[in-house]
């Protein structure tokens, strides 16, 4: 972690951002959950928990997103291809059925992720922007990575359980995370505005985490048995 942090000394905000909060990310990215996940060690319902609790998690930050969207350091983030809700939507109507709603809450860890994202990203333009780094970059990064397993476990129709992955308004992910991170280095942030935010995104990694901890005792009760269908 210190030589990542002295290599992205000199760097831009993107780099330094990214060294500041390697520890965090990795320890989210580490949890038995999404380990187990990836490896297809859950039922379709072990899966439909995330999926859940992301929908309680994106509901708060896209709010938030309408909000920033005319401010002049947080503005430039509001990407309206970047819209996960709509896509958790229609991910909740296959995997669980029409009355999901009326039947769904929001986990202890996701109900204090919602928290922090009211408490910060209504008033703060760089911690939204945190928060924003935090979720979007990861879901067009690692989770391709999380879908492509998905997909292969549970062998769900195209178009059909994994809409949440698909951006389909981002024709090239490579130039959107290239451009996205040309905005966060010309983020006109301080030395100690920068610590601030970085220190945020390392709050916004941890719960994660504490969701993805949460969500691993959830999902127990939902193993995949050798020989089940996959979908």
């Amino acid at each position: 972690m210190t030589d990542t942090l002295d290599a992205a000394a000199d760097a831009g905000i993107a780099a330094r951002l990214r060294a500041a909060t390697d520890a965090a990310h990795q320890a989210a990215e580490s949890t038995t959950y999404v380990t187990d996940l990836i490896a297809g060690k859950f039922a379709v319902e072990g899966y439909a928990l995330l999926v859940t609790q992301h929908y309680f998690i994106y509901e708060i930050l896209e709010e938030a997103a309408g909000a920033m969207r005319d401010d002049p350091v947080a503005g430039p983030f509001v990407a309206d291809e970047l819209t996960r809700l709509p896509a958790l939507v229609e991910d909740l109507d296959y995997l669980r059925g029409p009355g999901w709603r009326e039947e769904s809450v929001a986990g202890a860890a996701t109900e204090a992720y919602r928290q922090r994202l009211r408490q910060v990203c209504f008033t703060w333009p760089a911690g939204f922007v945190a928060h924003h780094y935090t979720r979007y970059l990861g879901d067009l990064s690692g989770g391709a990575v999380v879908a492509k397993a998905i997909r292969a476990t549970y062998e769900f129709p195209a178009g059909r359980g994994t809409r949440f992955y698909e951006f389909d308004g981002i024709p090239s992910r490579g130039r959107f995370k290239r451009e996205y991170r040309e905005r966060l280095d010309a983020l006109p942030l301080t030395p100690e505005e920068f610590d601030r935010m970085a220190g945020e995104a390392v709050v916004a990694f941890d719960l994660n985490r504490a969701v993805f901890t949460e969500l691993a005792q959830a999902a127990r009760p939902y193993p995949r048995r050798l020989g089940e269908p996959a979908g």
